[in-house]
């Protein structure tokens, strides 16, 4: 088995491949070649990943592969090796499974794209999904930190894809800047964990961290600091409180890429990477509380904001956002396997939503406000059907993927704190009313759009439907492998699957009759809020709001509180810095030396008399002054 993972470098070396060909053959290769080509080597990645997820059961240890030291100084060596088993053979198969579906969609999505323009796109998907298969793959923390740095280069690409939109690349550079402040803490922490360690390799640093190691160890303030820096890392890819506004604004890239960022890539880097470190944050209460608030603070606060959205893909990235907190506060309670598959069943059922959403975009020749459609269902029957599935597993009903996951996330909530499980439900059922309001506004009712829109109303195409069908059976099915212990014994079997790698929570502290109430109360007042989302939208009549919603339609206000409190003061500053330090000091010192320069040579030209007696007398006076000085000198 050792011997046969040795190629598992082919799957990530394939995606850097077809970004190479793609990229560089973009404007001579044609549509059906490029689509053949970016698809084929993530289909052939998820072949692989399929293979490999199979080798690694019941391995009790990982695999690392060493191929060659990407560091070497002094006694310092960092490999470039990556380490398969069973925590990252899954993040394979939702990264290549997902992402392939993806990459199907977009043949038909951006079919109108030109050839060169076509060819970029899939490039830049390619390498996106290198650059995540790069992360999870990584055996030490600097490779996982090639491949975090990675996506955000290629979210940064993909979400200022149409570069000619000056709105799209503000976005761009939004998503860019703030990832690059979480960026800095991981980097940090990387340091850190070398000056104590002497090595970033996760089964070292895992070893000291237990004590497994005598000559190195950890202070308790050594993992409160590391961990809480790797957490700052993981707020900005994961978009968490207060990195998280650049993920709404990353809807300005292509719809098929707004579902790869939010479901399968990107904004999962840092569940994995905490999920990855469980030893250390398992050791830092004060982290793990951390964690757990941030999380759930940022699931209810963009709940409250997805309320109010009109915009189809607002909505879906705010939940995605809500979503997010949800994994952290998994997280920060200890329920590492509760988080890693609420990963997997977000990731088949947002993907779902959000290429849903770009089917009823493309329906309606591009219009994205949900106040002018409705009506839909009739249309375009199998994106509706789609679309209701992935709502009801968004919101948790039984047997739906999200339902099994989100129980799970319930329940280590309600273990660590009775507030924390009602601040967490309140945020659950907030997600089952924006969702169906997104569902009601989008299908149900009456057309509210322009005629020409009506007329040209029609389902999509077999690659943009199969996708979103494909997804929709996930999306019911895949919440079956972590079925909870309370009704099959031995059904949690992703725990099981994952147990080494993610030790056992520690059990449930409460009894199989009290998480039997826990999972109907959140299931009936589910349904409660999906029955007041219907009689409140099913004959939707457009009014302004006010108040309240105007604040949450506002988005409460926080990108103008970041726009008053942080970058106007950089303006200002950085007008000082060019009107003050720059103009005055800088150039002031600069201009001042050149004209000092300046100066001396006007005054030393005037030596320059052409009188051959000032000449001798200048000699002579140099010889006297040369002779006075040997003189003195020598005394």
């Amino acid at each position: 088995m050792q011997n046969a993972l040795q190629i598992v470098y082919l799957i990530p070396l394939l995606p850097l491949i077809g970004f190479l060909v793609n990229g560089l053959g973009r404007k001579h290769l044609s549509k059906s070649l490029v689509s053949v080509i970016g698809s084929g080597v993530i289909l052939a990645s998820f072949a692989m990943s399929i293979w490999v997820f199979m080798q690694v059961k019941g391995m009790a240890t990982p695999y690392v592969a060493h191929y060659f030291d990407f560091i070497k100084v002094g006694d310092l060596k960092i490999p470039f090796a990556f380490q398969v088993d069973q925590l990252s053979s899954l993040f394979l198969l939702i990264i290549t499974g997902v992402g392939f579906l993806i990459h199907v969609y977009s043949t038909s999505y951006m079919h109108k794209e030109k050839q060169e323009h076509y060819g970029r796109y899939f490039s830049y998907l390619n390498l996106f999904v290198f650059s995540m298969l790069l992360l999870v793959m990584g055996a030490n923390y600097v490779i996982m930190f090639i491949g975090w740095e990675g996506v955000g280069l290629c979210s940064y690409l993909l979400i200022g894809y149409w570069f000619k939109n000056t709105e799209y690349n503000k976005a761009a550079n939004k998503a860019f800047i703030m990832n690059r402040i979480g960026d800095l803490a991981f980097l940090i922490a990387i340091f850190w964990i070398i000056s104590r360690v002497g090595n970033v390799n996760f089964n070292d640093v895992f070893a000291v961290a237990r004590g497994e190691v005598d000559l190195r160890k950890f202070t308790g303030t050594d993992i409160t600091a590391i961990t809480l820096l790797l957490f700052i890392g993981a707020t900005g890819k994961s978009a968490q409180i207060p990195l998280y506004t650049w993920l709404p604004d990353a809807m300005a890239g292509p719809t098929p890429v707004s579902a790869l960022i939010h479901a399968a890539t990107m904004v999962t880097a840092g569940i994995y990477m905490i999920a990855r470190s469980n030893v250390l944050y398992s050791m830092s209460s004060v982290t793990m509380d951390i964690v757990a608030y941030v999380g759930l603070a940022t699931a209810l606060l963009a709940a409250t904001i997805a309320l109010k959205q009109n915009d189809i893909k607002k909505v879906l990235a705010y939940s995605t956002v809500s979503q997010l907190g949800f994994m952290f506060l998994a997280l920060g309670t200890g329920a590492y396997v509760a988080a890693v598959f609420h990963v997997m069943t977000h990731a088949f059922f947002k993907a779902l939503l959000f290429l849903g959403s770009g089917s009823v975009i493309h329906a309606m020749s591009g219009e994205q406000d949900i106040r002018n459609m409705g009506g839909l269902n009739t249309k375009m029957k199998i994106t509706f059907v789609t679309f209701l599935i992935g709502c009801i597993a968004i919101a948790g009903i039984p047997p739906f993927s999200g339902f099994f996951s989100k129980d799970a996330i319930l329940l280590s909530a309600f273990e660590k704190s009775p507030v924390l499980y009602g601040l967490a439900l309140f945020t659950a059922l907030l997600t089952a009313f924006y969702m169906f309001r997104l569902l009601f506004l989008t299908f149900s009712g009456q057309f509210r759009g322009t005629a020409d829109q009506k007329q040209h109303l029609h389902e999509s195409p077999a690659a943009i439907t199969i996708p979103l069908i494909v997804l929709a059976v996930l999306s019911i099915i895949g919440g079956f492998v972590g079925i909870p212990e309370v009704f099959i014994n031995g059904g949690d079997r992703i725990g099981a699957f994952l147990s080494p790698v993610i030790k056992p929570h520690g059990g449930h502290t409460v009894s199989h009759s009290t998480e039997y109430m826990l999972m109907g109360l959140s299931t009936a007042l589910v349904i409660i809020m999906i029955i007041a989302a219907w009689f409140k939208f099913r004959n939707y009549q457009r009014t302004e709001e006010k108040g309240l919603g105007k604040v949450l339609e506002n988005k409460w206000y926080v990108d103008e509180l970041y726009d008053k409190v942080i970058v106007q003061p950089m303006h200002q500053f950085g007008g000082f810095l060019k009107s003050v330090i720059e103009k005055s000091v800088i150039d002031g010192l600069v201009n001042g030396v050149g004209r000092a320069v300046n100066y001396g040579g006007r005054q030393l030209r005037l030596l320059q008399s052409g009188q051959v007696g000032s000449y001798i007398l200048l000699m002579v006076l140099s010889m006297v002054i040369i002779f006075a000085l040997q003189f003195f000198l020598r005394k």
